[in-house]
């Protein structure tokens, strides 16, 4: 819907920051400018000129465009009147339907915006395709999540089951153990009844008889058992089944989880690419995805690391395989992906030779020498030494060095056409600082 108003909306907008007037000033060139905008340009630029045509002003205060501050506040109120009337948003800026979505400003945006400097440019999609976009990665994002959580519930669950499992066998062996010798004391008590009832009965027999098994009495009246002892480990060992349950049950979680240096962005990769749900791993597809067009994603056939490091020293090693032809490097994280190639460190491994490629020096010829092709390349980036190396981490084999000019964040960087590249994971371990 459009304003009815005598100005096009582009001359409601001030030329520095691109939104509907505030309290207009006009100068003596005609331009008209917010007066907020004007004395924050002329503090920055530090002369009293016109930020359009750069004629110097003779006034220090530019007066107030009256008629400008009027046609705005009416364009605005307007613009409130019709957005709380109707039921859909209007553009802030320019009080149309928003109908696109900026990719690259990641905002949505109407048609006038589209046409306008601000995103001159810009790839732009209806905002519909944007939302089921955004809804279908969410979606695929929560279910790769609870697929994820679920594995490590069941992995407590069955921890709960093995340890509860564990506790109820130790009380049926403690009580096996007790009854064992709970029988053991009947049996003897029963053996001390036999011998009192037969002695009692030796006291009641007549004079000869008593004397005459007199000494065998006295014997078997002074033949005892020990006495009775406690039995030792008879209580449930709750100690074993209670200390440091949690941090145990944390360090067994290590055996299904696992730690990767590189996580690969989904956001970035090709459209020809794929990649694995748990992010490590990337393959050439058969066909060409179709994914959205943002700015991220890779005009060439790459994907780049989720993460980008600027300190401290970095490595991963990555499955190449039999491929025929594989690239691993870096880049800086600013580098526009449709223009990776001019600021890039790595090796390309293409018919049978490896080129090394660094920023405006790569000319397709191979210029590193291999013995044996590894099955793996080890990364190494050294950010303090400002160093990239490559090795072959099955023959302990250095392949590479290559010394780095940026000091910027870099992202590692992989192509690939058919066959696989697989990031491996590392072994992570728990470990208890002692008390110094």
């Amino acid at each position: 819907m459009a304003c009815k108003f005598p100005l096009p909306i582009e001359d409601l907008s001030c030329p520095v920051c691109c939104d509907i007037f505030r309290y207009p000033v006009i100068m003596s060139c005609s331009h008209s400018f917010c007066k907020a905008c004007l004395q924050k340009f002329w503090e920055k630029s530090g002369s009293q000129k016109c930020p359009v045509c750069r004629r110097r002003s003779s006034r220090s205060e530019p007066p107030n465009n009256l008629s400008l501050k009027n046609f705005c506040e009416a364009f605005l109120k307007e613009r409130s009147q019709r957005s709380s009337a109707g039921s859909e948003v209007l553009c802030s800026l320019h009080g149309e339907k928003l109908k696109l979505f900026c990719l690259t400003d990641e905002h949505a945006i109407c048609l006038v915006c589209r046409d306008s400097r601000n995103h001159k440019g810009h790839n732009c999609i209806p905002i519909d395709e944007a939302a089921e976009d955004h809804k279908t990665q969410a979606q695929h994002t929560e279910k790769q999540i609870k697929k994820a959580f679920e594995k490590l519930h069941q992995f407590l669950r069955d921890e709960e089951a093995a340890r509860i499992a564990a506790l109820k066998k130790e009380e049926v062996e403690k009580g096996w153990k007790v009854k064992k010798k709970i029988e053991e004391l009947v049996k003897d008590m029963s053996c001390l009844s036999d011998t009192i009832t037969a002695i009692e009965d030796k006291l009641r027999a007549d004079d000869i008889s008593f004397l005459q098994t007199y000494q065998a009495t006295v014997k078997r009246a002074q033949c005892t058992l020990p006495d009775p002892q406690l039995v030792s480990g008879g209580l449930i060992d709750v100690a074993k089944h209670l200390g440091n349950l949690s941090y145990k049950v944390w360090e067994k979680m290590q055996g299904i989880v696992q730690y990767t240096p590189v996580i690969l962005d989904p956001n970035t990769a090709h459209p020809y690419l794929i990649l694995s749900e748990d992010l490590t791993s990337v393959r050439g597809g058969d066909r060409t995805l179709q994914l959205p067009d943002n700015p991220e994603r890779f005009g060439y056939v790459c994907v780049r690391g989720s993460e980008g490091f600027n300190s401290a020293t970095h490595s991963w090693d990555v499955e190449v395989g039999d491929s025929y032809f594989w690239f691993l490097g870096v880049a800086p994280d600013f580098v526009s992906n449709h223009d990776i190639w001019d600021d890039i460190w790595g090796v390309l491994y293409t018919c049978g030779g490896y080129v090394v490629m660094s920023p405006n020096e790569y000319d397709g010829k191979p210029r590193l020498t291999v013995v044996q092709d590894p099955r793996r390349i080890r990364v190494q980036l050294d950010r303090n030494r400002r160093e990239l190396t490559f090795s072959d981490p099955d023959s302990n084999t250095h392949l590479l060095t290559m010394p780095l000019l940026f000091t910027e964040p870099l992202v590692p960087v992989f192509r690939t056409y058919e066959s696989k590249l697989k990031i491996l994971p590392v072994k992570a371990s728990v470990t208890v600082a002692q008390h110094s």
